[in-house]
């Protein structure tokens, strides 16, 4: 089924129920691994994929088609990701920097954590990163995002987007040369 055909379905009462499963089938795990890089936990990242899977849900009929259907999704989840952490820092009176630093130290005790000993450096490298360069590395060099797509997830430019990315990898490299 082509996108513009699920898009039709999605926003049409009598089949957006079964043109949402296929929603989620094709795109829950792509969406479920950008949240976790974000949030770090399993627990949390499987909370914030609900709520933006329900955003989704509710939300279809406002989607405008200026974008891809899975642009417009990952920007929910990108957003529904920050907001997590901002209000779970929040309710736990610390910021959001200490809130990914602890997740990145619970991760070694995480049973859904299957990484090695560099790959656990990486991720603490990446959360040292402004949350915007997290963002920026994790989308290119995780999910190999191009810049441009990346533009019309995070409503900026393609040129920024390379600096960030540039920087991002820069730090990460000082950082996993140092320890």
């Amino acid at each position: 089924m082509s996108e513009q055909d699920l898009i039709v379905q999605l926003k049409t009462e009598r089949t957006k129920e079964q043109a949402f499963k296929e929603l989620l089938s094709l795109y829950k795990e792509r969406l479920y691994w950008h949240i976790r890089k974000i949030v770090i936990s399993h627990d949390d990242a499987d909370d914030v994929l609900q709520n933006t899977f329900i955003k989704v849900y509710k939300n279809i009929h406002n989607f405008k088609g200026e974008s891809q259907l899975f642009s417009w999704m990952y920007r929910i989840a990108t957003n529904e990701s920050i907001t997590f952490l901002n209000r779970k820092a929040k309710f736990l009176k610390v910021s959001s920097e200490e809130i990914q630093q602890q997740a990145i130290n619970n991760l070694k005790a995480d049973v859904y954590f299957e990484g090695e000993e560099i790959q656990l450096k990486l991720q603490k490298a990446i959360a040292l990163l402004p949350q915007k360069q997290q963002l920026i590395f994790n989308m290119k060099y995780f999910d190999d995002i191009t810049y441009r797509e990346m533009a019309d997830i995070l409503e900026t430019s393609e040129g920024a987007l390379k600096a960030s990315y540039h920087i991002a990898v820069k730090k990460i490299e000082k950082y996993l040369s140092s320890h």
